[in-house]
């Protein structure tokens, strides 16, 4: 399951983790998006150990978006060492995601 934490800058909370960082980047309005979250619930369950899971709303955090070049919703993009490795534009099935999260955890 993915957690809703309060971080100063994104900086700061990709520095903060141990672990790689999967940001979902999503809108409430977006229905893919949607489709995403249970989907991340299962990848999380699955991988709870080997990465963590954010939750980014471009809505709130437009300069973000920009920033890592967010043009399609949802976006997932993995960071380790606070920099990007790979990421997805659309949905994806959970085992497909958790065979890519493998590659680089």
């Amino acid at each position: 399951m993915s957690v809703k934490k309060q971080f100063g800058s994104f900086d700061e909370l990709l520095e903060s983790s141990e672990l790689p960082v999967l940001v979902d980047f999503y809108a409430p309005w977006c229905g893919p998006c949607q489709l995403m979250t249970g989907i991340l619930d299962k990848v999380s369950e699955t991988m709870k150990d080997k990465v963590q899971i954010v939750k980014i709303n471009t809505d709130n955090y437009p300069d973000l978006a920009s920033q890592y070049k967010v043009y399609a919703l949802p976006t997932l993009v993995l960071f380790k060492d606070g920099s990007p490795v790979d990421r997805v534009e659309g949905v994806i099935q959970a085992d497909q995601l958790c065979d890519r999260l493998a590659v680089h955890a």
